[in-house]
């Protein structure tokens, strides 16, 4: 089953006890900033 990469599964897994889901969900949402940011300049 694959893993869903939204950023609004990404913000919920960020309170998951998992450190590893928590590290996966963080790189998620930084990513998604940073082309967001590189979009918008």
């Amino acid at each position: 089953m694959a893993e869903k990469t939204d950023l609004s599964s990404a913000y919920r897994r960020m309170h998951s006890q998992n450190a590893k889901t928590r590290k996966r969900a963080y790189k998620m949402i930084q990513t998604q900033k940073r082309k967001r940011a590189r979009i918008e300049s």
